[in-house]
């Protein structure tokens, strides 16, 4: 931490830090400059606010001058109201991608000690692709160490959790204690407590989330979160029957489908688990992908499900904490629905169903049928508006929904049952197209319609010879899916194995009356 001591006579102290909206970081700069004020320093702070939907954080710049004022306005020095590539001492980061933006955009060097929190908040561009789209946060940290004249990396927000405070006040800690490291400020730990106490809110939390930094500031981190207890195995299921490599998996899908459901539904869970067991003659990652899938696909999200994950005690008790509301204070919730046609139908029994279907789609009702709603949860009659929904979980096996869905996942298990036999490799990949089955409305029809063209062409049809070359052509095809959900890199890929590429979709044409002319 020598590189801050550098000619800290002649030049200020830069300190950047990017936190996210909510997370205290205008808290954290009025700490600082506070601090600096009671100190004596010449201090500048500035701040450029972020923009929405997780494109960027909200940066706060400070240059703290590290002697005492003369009190000659002459010899006072010039602060910079920006940070400039290369020239900053301290960087501060609440998340790990804001920490790998600090470093693409060079504001991390030799010269830099920089603090950040090793915990995700995904982006909206990690979370829309189809696939796995989340950034590798490994590859953030190498870079870290790589160009970093010093790392402090650690788990904030699971400090800031379990001081009961916000990510700001661990991030302060341990901005106070590399100061105090590397001395290159006149500044100590009393100082910066008592800046926490005279802002007068959340002091005895703020405190415990400054000392969970301080730790880590100073080395002795890692330990200061307890690991998470192990999730026991239930002692009805048949672990004599699964890989032991599966267990922990087929566990949790227990858990989740009788949740969806009932115990029924998870031992259809597991009578289905084990055709797929039976013949896994590897190391179990059969077995457990499969367990996975099946899961996660049995526990589809209709409008009943919806509407029971919106109104549990669990997500309201998760909603207050996210936004740090007290006890006592009111808790405001307003849901945004949106049924289509489609999760309209999928509620009515199947025969119904595609009767209904067809005749909104003749009346040119699909679009009208789709209901924007806002729901307030925290009101009686919104709550027990989604609770009866919620309630309707008995009527779930008699839906079309249901009912597609449960020969969609029959039709995919007997395919992996037959490929186990003469190539688990196949199998496997088989196994994994049901990556495509996820999400809810639109997203939901986009990958399904996906899934159902590989299985037409590539699992069930004839276009490729060889289980081999069958296994390469379905793992292309569901990675192709996966990267373009509209399906043009799905039909590229098809196209290179013989098969022709679907017709566009057609179009409606619609019909505008026309205005009457004013009369003159």
């Amino acid at each position: 931490m020598s590189t801050m001591t550098r000619d800290q006579d002649t030049r200020p102290v830069t300190i950047l830090v990017a936190a996210l909206g909510g997370e205290g970081g205008g808290v954290l700069a009025d700490w600082l400059r506070d601090v600096a004020v009671a100190a004596h320093l010449p201090v500048q702070s500035t701040s450029i606010p972020g923009v929405a939907q997780r494109t960027g954080a909200t940066t706060y710049y400070l240059e703290i001058f590290p002697r005492t004022e003369t009190g000659a306005p002459a010899k006072r020095p010039v602060f910079a109201l920006t940070p400039a590539p290369g020239n900053v001492d301290l960087m501060v980061a609440s998340e790990l991608v804001e920490a790998g933006r600090a470093m693409q955009n060079g504001f991390v060097s030799a010269r830099t000690t920089l603090i950040s929190s090793t915990h995700r908040i995904y982006a909206t561009s990690e979370k829309m692709p189809m696939g796995d789209g989340r950034y590798d946060g490994q590859r953030v940290i190498d870079a870290a160490l790589e160009l970093a004249g010093n790392a402090v990396l650690f788990d904030m927000a699971r400090a800031a959790q379990q001081a009961g405070t916000v990510i700001s006040a661990v991030m302060f800690g341990a901005i106070a204690a590399v100061l105090e490291k590397t001395r290159a400020l006149p500044i100590t730990r009393a100082a910066c407590e008592a800046a926490i106490r005279a802002s007068g809110k959340g002091v005895e939390a703020s405190l415990r989330g400054f000392s969970a930094g301080y730790a880590a500031g100073m080395g002795a981190v890692a330990e200061s979160a307890a690991p998470l207890p192990a999730t026991p195995v239930p002692a009805k299921i048949p672990t004599d029957a699964f890989h032991p490599a599966a267990r922990a998996i087929v566990a949790e899908g227990i858990r989740r489908t009788a949740d969806y459901q009932d115990d029924a539904y998870a031992t259809l869970y597991i009578r289905r688990l084990e055709r797929v067991a039976a013949l896994d003659r590897g190391d179990g990652t059969l077995t457990a992908e499969t367990a996975r899938y099946l899961a996660l696909w049995m526990s589809f999200e209709d409008v009943i499900r919806v509407a029971d994950l919106k109104t549990r005690k669990a997500r309201f008790e998760r909603v207050r904490d996210e936004v740090q509301a007290r006890p006592h204070e009111p808790l405001h919730i307003i849901e945004f629905l949106k049924p289509g046609l489609d999760e309209i139908a999928g509620m009515l029994p199947p025969s119904l169903s595609r009767r209904f279907h067809a005749w909104a789609v003749r009346r040119g009702w699909a679009e009208r049928l789709s209901l924007g709603m806002h729901v307030k949860t925290h009101s009686i009659s919104g709550f027990l508006l989604l609770r009866a929904l919620a309630g309707m979980r008995f009527w779930r096996r008699r839906t079309a929904r249901y009912a597609d869905e449960q020969a969609l996942i029959e039709r995919w298990l007997a395919a992996i049952v037959a490929a186990a036999p003469r190539s688990q490799r196949l199998a496997f990949e088989i196994a994994l197209t049901a990556r495509l089955i996820k999400g809810y409305s639109d997203t939901h029809k986009r990958g399904a319609a996906n899934f159902t063209r590989i299985f037409d062409t590539l699992v069930e049809g004839d276009a490729v010879a060889g289980d081999d070359a069958r296994a390469d052509a379905i793992f292309a095809a569901r990675e192709a899916a996966l990267a373009d959900p509209e399906g043009k890199n799905l039909d590229a890929t098809l196209t290179r194995h013989g098969i022709k590429p679907r017709p566009p979709r057609e179009q409606p044409i619609r019909f505008v009356k026309p205005a009457l002319r004013e009369r003159g």
